[in-house]
């Protein structure tokens, strides 16, 4: 029985990938439908996990971390009490998929890709490294500018509940205690309200949710050692994202310039080679004053930063000061605030945008401030880590 209902499952979801891909080429659609069934079959429920001996203990106290963040998303952050993330598999990789971004050199606005079900997407993913960075390569040859990223976990949306839902998988398990919440927080999110294309509201409004029930959780139910970890970290992402904020504004302006509006390519080239130049050079001084491990996480990143990963990172950044406002004005209540979303979600896209931007605070410096909720209450430790 457990394997007919197995093979009814994979059957199901390859339909459901079908639906997925269906104007993608049979090759996509063929690896997405793979790989995702390999994902499902090597996950367990997680007290089969807790009672395996062979289980290590540091992953079983993961595993039981991820339970109570798992009960609290549903008691404390309304978030869906379903069969997601019940079950853990190992996928022996150091991503879930890699995501392919691609923007023109003079735009950054992300390249889509158009499914039926989820819409027109600002990326493509794929399970295997290689093809993603095959597929950078077409792009590049087309003359876009590319980003191939690694992506430790992706939703279903809760489209496969009924299966099994989506597992916690070994390359986030290993995550801090309060970045492993986050993480599962977001995903959650996105089965509370999807918008098929557009991505910015998508991934703008489960960061949101990341942040604020994160934000909780370390404040109820961590220790001071999480809470002072999770500081460290925060805190040097918070000053990252504001300088890159402030990049994306300046090639912004350089794209919509009177030059660009006269297709004067060599000054408009000129000018957003100077401002490379001098968000790689904050970046450095920034880091720089960053001391204690891993104070260089964001090297590759900048190294390789282009309109493409600008144009990504602006999808998880943009709006969420705008949600975040929206969740005070409904009087921080998780179903108040659902219900708004959802409403938002009814306009057309500019209206929504509109909407949030209007909502959100006037910018504030992020590079000398620290996240409230996780401030230590000791700073003598020194400045705050990656």
């Amino acid at each position: 029985m457990r394997a007919a209902r197995r093979r009814f499952a994979a059957c199901a979801t390859v339909a459901g990938l079908a639906m997925l891909a269906g104007c993608a080429d049979v090759s996509y659609y063929w690896q997405s439908a793979s790989g995702h069934l390999g994902l499902m079959r090597a996950a367990r429920p997680v007290d089969q996990w807790l009672e395996d001996p062979a289980t290590s203990d540091a992953l079983k106290a993961k595993l039981e971390l991820t339970t109570r963040v798992r009960r609290f998303a549903v008691t404390e952050l309304g978030l869906p009490d379903n069969d997601s993330y019940k079950a853990y598999a190992d996928l022996h990789r150091n991503a879930a998929v890699w995501n392919v971004v691609a923007a023109s050199p003079h735009s950054l606005t992300l390249k889509t890709w158009c499914f039926p079900v989820a819409g027109c997407i600002g990326y493509r993913g794929y399970y295997d490294e290689a093809a993603a960075k095959a597929e950078a390569a077409e792009l590049q040859a087309q003359g876009l500018e590319t980003s191939v990223y690694p992506v430790p976990a992706y939703s279903t949306l809760g489209w496969m509940n009924w299966a099994g839902g989506d597992p916690l998988l070994s390359t986030f398990i290993g995550y801090p205690e309060g970045e492993l919440a986050r993480i599962v927080f977001h995903e959650l999110a996105h089965q509370v309200l999807y918008v098929p294309g557009d991505t910015m509201f998508n991934e703008s409004f489960a960061t949101a949710v990341e942040r604020i029930g994160g934000a909780r959780w370390l404040k109820t139910h961590a220790s001071d050692a999480a809470r002072l970890e999770y500081a460290q970290f925060d805190a040097r992402r918070q000053q990252f994202r504001a300088l890159t904020a402030d990049t994306r504004r300046a090639l912004q302006e350089i794209y919509t310039s009177k030059e660009a509006q006269a297709k004067d390519w060599e000054t408009v080239d000129a000018r957003k080679k100077a401002a490379m130049e001098a968000f790689r050079q904050r970046y450095a001084a920034l880091r720089a004053g960053w001391t204690g491990p891993r104070q260089g996480a964001y090297d590759g990143w900048v190294a390789r930063a282009n309109n493409a990963t600008f144009g990504a990172q602006a999808a998880y950044d943009e709006l969420v000061p705008g949600f975040e406002a929206l969740f005070e004005r409904e009087g921080e209540d998780w179903p108040r605030f659902y219900a708004a979303v959802k409403q938002l979600a009814k306009l057309p896209k500019d209206g929504r945008d509109q909407a949030l931007r209007t909502a959100a605070p006037p910018a504030t410096d992020l590079m000398q401030t620290q996240a409230p909720c996780c401030k230590p209450n000791n700073t003598k430790n020194g400045a705050p880590g990656v």
